[in-house]
């Protein structure tokens, strides 16, 4: 196959033009592109005019996607340098976490879905934030115990869970990484130092929360200077988050966790507006856990992710369960009547993932039943008709335990970044990582903001006298959408994919799935691929093509924007990227 990453006859005629400007638009001068190093901005060139042109980016030895062309240029400098997929991600979220800071950073968690090239084993580590032990089930209610306004309950300390993402970076690292720690943060520390171009996403991002992000003294001095919003172009620099990478570097996580970053992470969420309950305590306790697989069978392939407290892999897994008898190759993309059969399907894998899935160290979760063939057999034959399902509920999966829960409202909201890497030995990294709401709970603290995670708990602890799963609990791990998925024939990844998109990340997913599965799109083409997501009943579309044929099934339809942000890589004789272009990301390799 013909390397469409390799420099063609376009992308030499764009290198004069494009370089220049592509290193200003990322805030670096051209005599900075040495010191950032690595890869080199005719490979870079090639990559954006892919992206512009629709196609996926091939790549022999090794490839990273994600959310910003400055992270996935010091991603690719680790992985041309001989690093692993551990060590191009922490240099990938270092980066991300200045140039994307309303998406995640090192004030959030994220879930790691990891293949490893020797063993051919699939291992996945849940970083996600947990609550404090002072926490109770009534933390988001007012003193009458109704819900909280959502963003009364955002903004502030209230929302914030202990950090699970530099530990995370830390422990992938440990476990498979080769390059010296220290070296993964030299762009992230330059770039803070030397300052980067504010991005046009960025820039619309902090306008569109001026008012909230001015709450926080330390915050609207960073992104409301002298009172006004950034704009776009504007060359930021964040010394904080340098002197914070420095600390990293030097001494791994140790200092977030027990040390001087957690003491001012306690401090600030502990002295904010709307003050949360944070303590030195609950720092010291936090852990990454390695959880088992969960994984779905689809077309002769498995389906695998993050199992509990993420809800994305047994979601993304039932709905594809569910399809199984349906020859959705021979419908293709543009029928309304496959569209109905994605639809209704993802709205009964919402109805099991809303009242059955929480954190299971603190609720059982019946995660074999969800997915068993037979089950998902069995759900999927409620699709069997012509128009859409006049109601859905809960199924009832085997469970070795009592079903007594409630249905619990969904307030996730679309923010967060993937993470999709393969480097030269084999390995693949899927990481969905996030600050929750878009800022996270705008309270910054040593140059990066701090989640809201706690607000992806169930506002209710009991719904009719019946309690919800993902009701707030001492040292508990709300429920999570995020879906980083790999996806295995006989054993080797085909596509690892992901996406930001609060609960929408499920269905993203798994029609990125469908799309290079069962259509044979390659992965450009299936995440470029217009949205229709339905969850709850609502079928929400990115255009409006479908429109009339969906309300004549039945349906209430929605046009809107849906802004995801796919990173997907699919595994053949070479391997292909593609760069959701509903964002700022790219694939690069070589």
């Amino acid at each position: 196959m013909k390397s469409l990453l390799r420099l063609s006859a376009i992308a030499m005629a764009l290198f004069a033009s494009v370089t220049l400007a592509q290193e200003t638009a990322d805030g670096v001068a051209p005599e900075q592109t040495t010191a950032l190093g690595g890869v080199t901005a005719g490979i870079l060139a090639a990559s954006q005019a892919a992206k512009e042109a629709g196609q996926p980016v091939e790549a022999e030895n090794w490839m990273v996607v994600a959310a910003h062309p400055l992270a996935v240029k010091a991603g690719g400098r680790v992985l041309a340098e001989g690093g692993t997929a551990a060590d191009a991600m922490v240099a990938v979220q270092a980066v991300l976490g200045l140039v994307e800071p309303q998406s995640s950073g090192l004030g959030g968690g994220a879930f790691l879905v990891w293949y490893d090239g020797d063993t051919g084993q699939l291992t996945t580590l849940d970083g996600r934030e947990k609550a404090p032990l002072a926490a109770t089930p009534r933390l988001l209610q007012d003193d009458t115990g109704e819900p909280l306004k959502f963003f009364d309950a955002v903004v502030g300390g209230l929302s914030v869970g202990v950090p699970g993402t530099p530990l995370l970076m830390e422990d992938a690292h440990l476990r498979w990484g080769k390059a010296k720690w220290a070296g993964l943060f030299s762009e992230a520390i330059y770039l803070a130092e030397d300052g980067f171009s504010v991005s046009p996403r960025m820039a619309a991002s902090v306008a569109r929360d001026a008012d909230r992000l001015a709450v926080h003294s330390e915050t609207a001095a960073y992104f409301l200077p002298d009172g006004a919003p950034l704009q776009a172009g504007h060359v930021l620099r964040n010394p904080a988050y340098s002197d914070t990478l420095r600390n990293l570097a030097a001494n791994g996580a140790s200092p977030f966790y027990r040390g001087d970053v957690s003491d001012a992470i306690v401090r600030a969420v502990r002295g904010a507006d709307n003050p949360g309950l944070l303590t030195p305590i609950d720092m010291a306790l936090y852990r990454v856990e390695e959880r088992p697989a969960v994984c779905a069978p689809y077309r002769g392939n498995q389906v695998c992710g993050m199992g509990p407290p993420s809800s994305g892999a047994l979601a993304v897994g039932q709905i594809l369960g569910q399809l199984e008898a349906y020859d959705l190759a021979a419908l293709g993309p543009g029928s309304a009547e496959a569209w109905r059969l994605i639809g209704d399907s993802s709205r009964l894998a919402f109805a099991d993932r809303g009242r059955y899935v929480a954190d299971s160290d603190f609720v059982p979760v019946p995660v074999k039943g969800m997915v068993d063939a037979a089950y998902m057999g069995e759900r999927g034959k409620l699709l069997a008709g012509d128009d859409a399902l006049p109601e859905v509920s809960a199924g009832t999966p085997e469970f070795e335990h009592a079903l007594l829960w409630a249905d619990d409202e969904d307030r996730a909201t679309p923010s967060t970044s993937h993470i999709t890497i393969a480097d030269s030995y084999g390995n693949v990294l899927s990481m969905t990582t996030t600050i929750e709401n878009g800022f996270g709970s705008r309270v910054m603290v040593r140059g990066f903001l701090l989640n809201n995670e706690l607000t992806d708990f169930s506002f209710r602890s009991h719904r009719d006298g019946v309690p919800v799963a993902n009701a707030v609990a001492p040292g508990k791990r709300p429920r999570s959408s995020m879906a980083p998925t790999i996806v295995l024939r006989d054993g080797k990844p085909v596509l690892a994919v992901g996406s930001p998109g609060g609960s929408r990340i499920i269905p993203y997913v798994a029609k990125t799935i469908i799309a290079h599965l069962d259509w044979g799109m390659d992965v450009q083409q299936a995440v470029s691929l217009p949205h229709l997501a339905n969850r709850f009943g609502t079928y929400d579309l990115e255009e409006d093509t479908l429109q009339g044929a969906l309300e004549d099934m039945g349906y209430e339809v929605k046009v809107r924007g849906l802004n995801s942000g796919l990173h997907a890589i699919s595994f053949g004789d070479t391997m292909l990227g593609g760069a959701d272009p509903r964002r700022e990301g790219l694939a690069l390799g070589e």
